[in-house]
């Protein structure tokens, strides 16, 4: 017995919303609202624009060897890098080569810097308006996350919102310490 009143009720609001809806609203609103549920991973995560203050980077003068060279792979700020490294291109660790422009949107990593063995944000642009470089390739991978989570991922081109998205080479920005997660 129960089961038929709640089957009257189920149609009854079936109908009624039959009524007072009409189909093309109905899916509208629904594309709608998928569409923007399906774009919100896509948001920017970071812009590097320099207006937020930030804890100095580290002294890197008591690093010795690769880990201190920032034309090394192995410089401890590049431990999520994928690209060409720009100060192997005519720029620095923290600036584009002269001729282009740093990307607005970035992706993130975290390193440890060998002296003080605190961990460090890194922020990770490229630099946009040139061909590549060529030069100095890194394809470190270290904390990676696929590209359905691209604040984190280095396979993406992120020359967005740059008058070109032609890609050149990437920079390595200390953002600040990182802060263990609770």
């Amino acid at each position: 017995m129960a089961s038929r009143s709640f089957d009257d009720w189920i149609e009854a609001t079936a109908r009624r919303l039959a009524r007072t809806t009409s189909r093309r609203g109905f899916l509208g609103r629904l594309g709608a609202a998928l569409l923007g549920a399906a774009a919100f991973p896509l948001l920017p995560v970071a812009r590097a624009r320099g207006e937020a203050p930030r804890e100095p980077a580290p002294d890197d003068a008591a690093l010795t060897g690769a880990a201190g060279d920032p034309t090394s792979c192995d410089y401890w700020r590049h431990c999520s890098i994928d690209g060409f490294l720009a100060s192997c291109c005519g720029g620095t660790a923290t600036s584009c080569p002269p001729g282009t422009e740093m990307s607005r949107v970035t992706w993130i990593g975290t390193c440890r810097h060998p002296v003080d063995g605190k961990d460090y944000i890194i922020s990770y642009n490229d630099c946009c308006g040139n061909s590549y470089c060529g030069r100095c390739l890194c394809n470190r991978n270290e904390g990676d996350r696929p590209v359905y989570q691209p604040g984190k991922s280095n396979d993406i081109n992120w020359c967005m919102g740059t008058e070109t998205t032609a890609y050149n080479s990437t920079v390595a920005i200390v953002l600040g310490v990182a802060t263990p997660s609770s």
